[in-house]
């Protein structure tokens, strides 16, 4: 199967020469996490003295030092090095979702005129890090290709519905907000064709600065804390979640500060909170831990895939159960925090499932 990747690249532009950043930003990002110019260089593969080199040539391209360094204390980014990575930190994990299905498109377009025929599964599912996982192993299988598009948690259902892809991702919440999950997914649900798989279970919370410096313990103190927010996009079905429960715990939205303005993924909301953009958003707790947030939990929900009854006899979607319930994914899965891997792979009825759902609220 024909990979593609798309990345972005930082140029700066000063008096018409223009710099690549791509490197530098690397090195910056390891400089802030270990403090240590050596580990920087181990982790660019570079020599001490050339990483110490690109460090000051890049100051002296801005005219403002990048690094500070202490005897004893090692290393540190000043302000303006913390901003860059930071920057870059939150582009990332804005565009790498978009990219990944950009290159997805283009891998799907050009395949017809290529002589590699491997059995593609498509998967439409909103984005997560345990899909993420899932399709990191399966892209291992011979002779197996994944078509995996990130879209809504309902779009999802809906392309299942109109053949447009094999496997819809989907996620329902515990508890109180259940009963509306379920009336949702049971619009596009076809109880004599559909069979649902279990995946894993995910905290949901409230991601803040670590050591919660304003104290929020509850969605009502995003309110009283008058903590900036940084919201999902309209159509995820995280942000749809959040909305729910604010009208669950009867908040007006209109009072929360920054609630409209909204990043694409769990990563990106995260990323925007721990460079001081916002004080808090809500999302998964895996994306919290990745970037050293504290986090708290609100409720869990249950992640898992609808396919057609026809397709998950098919020889390779019974080599994608083997994936999910081999070790590799389960070790891979214990890694990433808030998520636990439930009773993945097992197939059930919808009406198997839709008993279970009420039976786990």
């Amino acid at each position: 199967m024909l990979d593609i990747e798309i990345e972005t690249v930082w140029r700066f532009r000063k008096e018409g020469s223009p710099q690549t950043a791509v490197v530098m930003l690397g090195i910056l990002n390891e400089i802030r996490k270990t403090g240590k110019l050596t580990s920087a260089a181990e982790h660019a593969h570079l020599s001490y003295r050339h990483v110490w080199n690109l460090v000051e040539q890049w100051s002296d391209f801005f005219g403002v030092p990048l690094v500070e360094t202490q005897r004893g204390k090692g290393t540190r980014l000043t302000a303006f090095g913390e901003k860059l990575v930071w920057a870059g930190e939150r582009m990332q994990a804005r565009l790498g979702p978009q990219l990944e299905n950009l290159a997805q498109e283009l891998a799907t377009e050009i395949k017809p005129f290529l002589h590699q025929r491997p059995s593609v599964i498509r998967v439409h599912a909103s984005h997560g890090f345990a899909v993420s996982k899932l399709r990191e192993l399966l892209d291992r299988e011979p002779g197996i290709g994944v078509d995996l598009r990130y879209v809504s948690n309902q779009n999802s259902l809906v392309s299942l519905a109109q053949g447009a892809c094999d496997l819809s991702g989907v996620h329902l919440p515990r508890g109180e907000l259940r009963a509306q999950g379920i009336q949702v997914c049971k619009e596009w649900l076809d109880p004599r064709e559909d069979r649902v798989i279990s995946f894993v279970t995910r905290e949901m919370g409230l991601m803040v600065k670590r050591g919660n410096p304003l104290n929020i313990a509850s969605l009502q103190d995003l309110v009283d804390r008058k903590a900036r927010f940084v919201n999902r996009d309209h159509d995820s079905g995280t942000r749809i979640l959040f909305d729910q429960l604010l009208a669950l715990h009867g908040i007006d939205e209109a009072k929360i500060m920054g609630g409209q303005q909204m990043e694409f993924t769990h990563a990106a909301v995260a990323a925007y909170v721990a460079s001081g953009m916002a004080d808090a958003s809500f999302g998964v707790e895996a994306a919290a831990r990745q970037f050293g947030l504290d986090f708290i939990r609100i409720l869990t929900e249950d992640y898992f895939f609808v396919c057609k009854r026809a397709f998950l006899e098919t020889e390779p979607m019974q080599r994608v159960l083997d994936v999910m319930k081999g070790g590799e994914f389960h070790a891979g899965i214990a890694t990433l925090p808030g998520y636990i891997a439930a009773n993945t792979g097992a197939v059930s009825s919808v009406k198997e499932f839709l008993e279970s759902m009420d039976a786990s609220r």
